[in-house]
């Protein structure tokens, strides 16, 4: 927005632009008196179509940044306006929101007017450039980091570990030096550089490398196709902060002492038939591998989801009773109140005195607890409900995996 000198003095962004700007123009906005300071100035309205709503975002960051138009500035609460931060002094550059920048060693982006809408182009933009956002000190000449036991991001190929040294310092520098040409507005001179990168790779045979940079080429390309920022916002797993997140977990829930072992349950169907279930363990807030389980459902027919979580807390529980083994601090189950009053309905049944046990349903990432009519709803920035969303999230994963293990074996059979 202009004003009769042509100077801008104010930016937005809208998927609707029609709609965003005759907003400005109604009975109820002239009652608003910081839009009814800014019209009485507009003079004039330009606008500039972007491939996405990720480049939107970023531009208006950018136009923000260099024009500082004065209506824009009015937007500021008691909060100061998100940043995106790459670190430059490190072997292995992080990207990270925050709302307090450093003044060196870091190159900035924004400051950004949505804070949610920033967290979901960091997610979109993590799984093309496959980044790190932990506060992890690594360095490539300490060995001892090839011991280290990767985050849940590696795992979905949201991340190339350079904790666990799977890539080179300077492959992984490159990787960040196109995020930064992408986040400058250079994308179609990164596109063509990476497609002639893929070329050559190919030429010198060199097929994972250039399968690589095909996929990244694509995800750029079909970055328009991505829908709402606010749909990709995920919290940031790992790295959680472990132990901060198990800390944050005696707090709310008032446990006795601070929970040292966690395990997940979840639930999978193949082909609307068989039904499989997972088993997942976190020791002081990491996966612990070796804890791992995986079970066929045998007693239920069909598609039954209470019945298949009460036969696996029945196998899991009895045998740990039988074995004289130690119960986890916290039994986690995938599913809301249904899912909750299965499992302890199955304690019941196996008079076993049970564990702490909770459920985390996926949509509102709400939290049921026996005996409490009411779910509890965790700030979605507490390290406690990162850390349960990290063990849920790993038994959807191991469930699926063991889902399609089968699926693929049917299918040869």
């Amino acid at each position: 927005m202009k004003d009769a000198q042509d100077r801008v003095i104010y930016v937005g962004k809208a998927v609707n632009l029609r709609s965003r700007a005759g907003s400005y123009f109604t009975a109820a906005a002239a009652e608003e008196r910081r839009t009814a300071e800014l019209v009485k100035e507009i003079a004039d309205i330009d606008f500039i179509a972007t491939d996405s709503e990720v480049d939107a975002l970023l531009l208006e960051a950018r136009l923000i940044k260099d024009v500082q138009p004065r209506f824009n500035s009015d937007l500021k609460d008691d909060k100061t306006f998100p940043y995106l931060q790459i670190t430059t002094n490190e072997d292995f550059p992080r990207v990270e929101f925050t709302r307090k920048p450093l003044d060196k060693g870091v190159k900035l982006y924004g400051p950004f007017t949505s804070a949610k809408k920033l967290r979901g182009t960091m997610t979109i933009l993590q799984r093309i450039f496959r980044f790190r956002n932990c506060t992890l000190d690594i360095e490539e000449s300490d060995e001892r980091w090839r011991w280290f036991r990767p985050c849940l991001l590696a795992s979905i190929n949201q991340c190339t570990a350079p904790c666990n040294l799977r890539i080179s310092k300077e492959d992984y520098r490159e990787d960040i030096r196109r995020l930064r040409m992408f986040l400058d507005g250079k994308k179609a001179t990164l596109l063509k550089e990476m497609q002639e990168q893929m070329l050559e790779a190919s030429k010198a045979l060199l097929f994972e490398k250039a399968a690589r940079l095909r996929d990244e080429i694509k995800a750029l390309e079909s970055l328009n196709l991505r829908g709402n920022l606010s749909d990709h916002v995920q919290p940031e797993a790992f790295y959680v902060d472990p132990k901060r997140g198990l800390n944050g977990l005696k707090k709310v829930f008032g446990l006795p002492e601070v929970p040292r072992v966690i395990e997940g349950m979840d639930i999978a169907h193949l082909q609307g038939g068989e039904t499989v279930a997972s088993l997942v363990q976190f020791i002081d807030g990491l996966p612990f591998k070796h804890g791992y389980k995986r079970y066929k459902i045998r007693t239920v027919e069909g598609i039954d989801d209470f019945a298949s979580m009460r036969e696996v807390v029945s196998r899991r529980f009895r045998r740990l009773q039988q074995e004289g083994e130690r119960f986890p601090d916290i039994l986690l189950i995938d599913g809301g109140k249904g899912q909750l009053s299965a499992v302890m309905g199955a304690f019941q049944a196996l008079e076993i005195e049970p564990p702490f046990v909770i459920s985390l349903a996926k949509q509102e990432e709400e939290v049921f607890v026996p005996g409490e009519a009411e779910s509890r709803k965790l700030s979605r920035h507490s390290f406690g409900l990162r850390l349960l969303q990290s063990v849920r999230d790993e038994a959807h994963r191991f469930a699926q995996a063991y889902h399609h293990l089968l699926r693929r074996k049917s299918t040869f059979e």
